[in-house]
């Protein structure tokens, strides 16, 4: 059986390795297969690298060939463009037809759904001509070479050089041609960059010359630092908004201009900034603002004469209907009557009524007389309910399962800005029984939740408050919910209720939320397998099942998000992300009273919590990255808990969003080893609960062709406890070998990444292993000697989304 799978396993390769790259190709037609840049020193390779317009295709090392050129022939071979055609010709006479007809009668319903349903035919068709077939468009045509490309190349290096700073740069190409295959090798001669050795600027304008000079620290043109031509495009921005934001509301870029004076001797440049004023005036306007009006646009007209006036700070509401809080309006607009204008001022105003979710657009306009503008809001409302239905699939831990979720939206819900949100959601799912004896089990799921959200902040603030933290866009969310799992081992019901709040910076990079209460009643039912389990473990110190009594968990919580440069966005450039999280448990039980909870034999639980989660994208090429996760957790138990967490609250290792290698929540803690089955392979049946978590996860990802991505990742890590459990020799956490226990995996990934949708299939291959006796630890060889390695060794995981 493993000889036949051998044989057909080197049969395949050796298909992909018979179609040559070079067969089919005309005479004089080269592929470009290799192509080098030389001679770049001191300026950015990897920038000049990206402006190559002919890149070789990917191919497979070792057998010198490519998946995308092979994927795209068969496409051609299949393909049939003169059908599509002869197809397109069909539906516009059809089409034709119809319009003729609607130009004498009126269409009816049913020929009006076939000239759309036509019209549909024809777009796609339109995309199989142009494109081809779906191998076509995932597959890659070769790349042949063109002479005209390369040279418009070295047109674009030589731009990009004399825009930072290399004025003498020159640049060249060489090519070679052998066996129908094209060499290139671009050649860079940067000489001695060229210093900015002063900047200065000339205006006529005292006001604008004594604006700029209080505001030089945000000078984006760096003396003594090299010429970059980037850097006067950014200052040209910094100064137009640094005035827009001054009252110069007419101001234009094009009253900026720049003249660069290079010393050819000294390789330095002078660069003078200079202010025209504009052609029609002396100078240019300072202009500060009238009262505001805001407008809400009646959603027909049917309501133009049930207006409303109404003043309020300066600002003049208009609105077809007496049902929004001036007062939550008028926060978030950071005009004032008598004060300059300010663009960010205005663009913010935008942003923060936006946020509301009160209207469908907001435009701001501005009435000009004189010196003075009369800004204009515009607004119309929102439909005031929304309900959203979905149905797909979800996975955590092993087999996907279908999910159904309804949610309902209520806007201004007391004619305050309020959101009133109703969300329900029932789900199946394939998982891991913690007392079968394998296989996988069917896991139910059911929550439900009522929440209303306002826009401020519920606390006892003074009445500035709401125009005070109104740029922050401030929220509370309180929120009353059930949730129901019916898991192989228990029944877990609970019923919870939250107050937080939420609120994020001006720059979106910091969002902060605190939940001032969360607390939850659960019940368990848990079948007699597991009781027996979690007895078992009582009577050998270990207190797991005080997590599974009916319980009263209460928390006070707090998070703070940083996020740089639009993490998770798409985007090319380095972005990161760093979250915090610190909880405190049993805070709240002052709310509840002490008989309230004896009385119902409820266990409660004191406990503290911290989370730390970073995570970083670095571009390496245009098409690989380098993405790696730093996770460390601490959930320490005190006080009434017995040195128990809500099992909720405790950290687990292990699965498609964590180590790999492992399957979800399996692994550690520490150097714990579980039982071992008849075939010398461990019994991963249980989950293994941890109060110390360390996850490292670092991931190389490449553009394979079409949709499709690969990866190449190794993930660190482990679970640990802070005490000794009997139960499970090796889980707690010593300084002395805790490096020793730090599992290792590796492996690599496929993705097919859709833009909306990424779907992700890993397959994970564990390294090092600190289950296992010290010197028997490290087992990646045994997955080369004997494919796939150990019973367990190899596991995979299918995820939606990228793990991190």
């Amino acid at each position: 059986m493993n000889k036949a799978k051998y044989i057909n396993f080197l049969f395949l390769l050796f298909l992909i390795s018979s179609c040559s790259l070079t067969k089919g190709l005309k005479e004089g037609e080269y592929l470009v297969y290799d192509v080098n840049v030389k001679g770049v020193k001191k300026s950015d390779k990897s920038d000049i690298s990206d402006l190559i317009q002919q890149n070789p295709n990917t191919r497979v090392p070792l057998l010198n060939t490519s998946v995308g050129i092979s994927i795209y022939r068969f496409g051609e071979w299949v393909y049939d463009s003169t059908k599509h055609l002869n197809r397109q010709a069909e539906l516009l006479a059809e089409r034709d037809t119809l319009r003729k007809i609607s130009d004498e009668k009126q269409l009816s319903k049913k020929q009006i759904k076939r000239i759309n349903k036509i019209n549909n035919n024809l777009t796609s068709l339109g995309k199989k001509l142009e494109y081809g077939n779906f191998f076509m468009r995932t597959g890659n045509p070769r790349v042949i070479f063109d002479s005209t490309l390369t040279e418009e190349t070295t047109r674009q290096m030589k731009f990009y050089l004399v825009n930072n700073g290399f004025f003498d740069a020159e640049t060249d190409f060489e090519t070679s041609f052998k066996n129908k295959k094209a060499r290139i090798t671009y050649l860079i001669t940067e000489h001695e960059p060229y210093v900015v050795d002063s900047f200065y600027i000339t205006s006529e304008d005292e006001g604008i010359l004594a604006l700029l000079e209080q505001n030089q620290k945000g000078n984006q043109i760096k003396v003594r630092e090299n010429y970059n031509q980037n850097s006067i495009s950014r200052e040209r921005q910094r100064v137009e908004d640094l005035l827009k934001d001054n009252g110069y509301f007419t101001f234009s870029r094009s009253s900026l201009e720049y003249n660069v004076y290079k010393d050819t001797v000294e390789h330095t440049v002078k660069i003078e900034q200079i202010i025209r004023n504009p052609s029609f005036s002396e100078g240019h306007k300072v202009y500060t603002l009238d009262s505001i009006y805001f407008f809400i646009d009646p959603p027909s007209e049917a309501f133009v004469d049930y207006e409303f006036h109404n003043t309020f700070r300066d600002i003049v509401f208009e609105v077809y209907e007496d049902r929004y809080s001036e007062k939550i309006i008028s926060s978030r607009i950071f005009m004032e009557k008598g004060n300059l204008y300010n663009k960010t001022n205005v663009i913010e105003t935008q942003r923060q009524l936006a946020n509301l979710d009160l209207f469908r657009f907001v435009n701001i306009a501005f009435d000009t007389l004189g010196n003075v503008l009369r800004p204009r809001i515009y607004t119309q409302s929102n439909q005031k309910y929304l309900i959203t239905n979905q149905l797909g699939a979800t996975i955590t831990e092993q087999v996907p399962g279908p999910f159904f979720s309804h949610s309902l939206r209520n806007r201004n819900l007391f004619r305050g800005a309020e959101i009133f949100e109703f969300f329900f959601r029932a789900g199946l799912e394939g998982v891991v029984s913690a007392t079968g004896e394998g296989g996988v089990f069917r896991s139910r799921e059911l929550n439900t939740s009522a929440s209303v959200i306002f826009p401020q902040f519920l606390l006892p603030l003074n009445v500035n408050s709401l125009e005070r933290f109104g740029r922050y866009n401030p929220r509370t969310r309180t929120l009353i919910g059930y949730n129901y799992i019916n898991r192989p081992e228990y029944i877990r019901e609970s019923i919870n209720g939250i107050i937080a709040y939420n609120w994020n910076t001006r720059n979106l990079r910091q969002q902060y939320s605190v939940n001032a209460l969360d607390a939850n009643f659960i019940r368990s039912n848990l079948s007699e397998d597991f009781l027996a389990l979690l007895k078992g473990l009582e009577e050998q110190g270990n207190n797991l099942i005080n997590s599974f009594l009916p319980s009263y968990v209460s928390s006070v919580s707090g998070q703070v998000i940083f996020n740089f440069n639009q993490y998770g966005a798409f985007q090319k450039n380095k972005a990161s992300l760093w979250r915090l999280f610190f909880e405190s448990g049993g805070t709240t039980l002052n709310f509840v009273s002490s008989s309230f909870v004896a009385e119902r034999s409820l266990a409660y639980f004191q406990f503290l919590k911290f989370q730390s989660d970073y995570r970083k994208y670095v571009p390496l090429t245009k098409d690989q990255t380098f993405a790696y996760r730093l996770n460390l957790g601490l959930a320490k138990p005190y006080g009434v808990s017995n040195g128990v967490l809500p099992y909720e609250k405790y950290f687990f290792a292990g699965g498609s969003t964590g180590i790999r290698a492992w399957q979800p929540r399996r692994l550690g803690p520490g150097s714990f080893a579980p039982n071992t089955l008849e075939d010398g392979s461990f019994d991963y049946r249980f989950e293994q609960p941890g109060e110390i978590l360390f996850e490292g996860m670092f991931e190389f990802r490449s553009k394979i062709y079409g949709y499709f991505d690969g990866a190449i990742f190794v993930d660190v890590g482990n679970t640990w406890t802070f005490n000794q459990d009997l139960s499970r020799p090796g889980a707690n956490f010593e300084f002395n070998r805790f490096y020793k226990e730090i599992a290792v995996g590796t492996g690599v990934g496929l993705r097919m990444d859709f833009d909306f949708l990424v779907v992700r299939l890993d397959m994970g291959i564990k390294a090092y292993d600190p289950a296992r006796l010290p010197g028997q630890r490290y087992i990646l060889d045994s997955f080369f000697r004997s494919f796939p390695g150990q019973r367990g060794q190899t596991v995979f995981n299918i995820g939606i989304g990228y793990p991190f």
